[in-house]
């Protein structure tokens, strides 16, 4: 294995490391003493955050959550271009939903995916987080934010971005859409009840 290659792939070890960094159980524990996992939907990421420890803990977490990815995506941009942003981004991201710390059971991505695109397809990021606040607003339901953001980002991503984006992408998407299973299932229900059950 040539040096750059060798030096990529430490990178990459280190982005799947600090992208496992559990930051809304520690900074709910921190703040209520308590462990997010047994609250509301038992995510870590910054939404379960607000419901268990308030609007603050949320935003903190959301911030550490996109920087743990944006900051290995930079990284392995300047030093490898899009290929190596790519790939450092997406282990951040990989840690995140899938941490050694936590037995391999995370968040959803959403944040950390958010910090890969803003310094690899800024643009595209902003689409994406304009479609979350628009969806957001209309249904109240984080999560179908989440996917109409995705849903944008791919579809900007796909005209403006280079290959190893678009590829980035893909995988990140798949696995998001995948982890939000459980909470389209949840609101399909709801949605199906207040239709058969229309109030007086």
């Amino acid at each position: 294995m040539s040096l750059p290659a060798r030096q990529l792939a430490a990178l990459c070890v280190a982005a799947y490391l600090l992208g496992a960094v559990p930051f809304g159980l520690f900074i709910t524990r921190v703040a209520v003493k308590k462990d997010v996992r047994a609250i509301g939907s038992g995510n870590i990421g910054a939404t379960n955050v607000v419901r268990a420890a308030g609007r603050g803990a949320g935003l903190l977490t959301l911030l550490l959550d996109t920087a743990k990815a944006s900051l290995p995506a930079y990284l392995g941009l300047r030093w490898f271009g899009a290929t190596g942003g790519a790939l450092a981004g997406g282990c951040a991201f990989l840690g995140h939903v899938f941490p050694v710390y936590l037995h391999f059971r995370g968040g959803k991505g959403v944040a950390t995916g958010l910090g890969c695109f803003l310094v690899l397809a800024p643009l595209s990021a902003l689409v994406g987080l304009a479609a979350y606040g628009l969806v957001f607003a209309l249904t109240r339901t984080s999560a179908m934010g989440s996917l109409s953001a995705m849903a944008a980002v791919g579809l900007a991503i796909a005209w403006l971005s280079p290959a190893p984006v678009v590829v980035l992408f893909s995988v990140l998407a798949t696995v998001s859409v995948a982890r939000h299973h459980g909470n389209l299932k949840a609101w399909y229900e709801r949605r199906a009840k207040s239709a058969a059950h229309p109030p007086a």
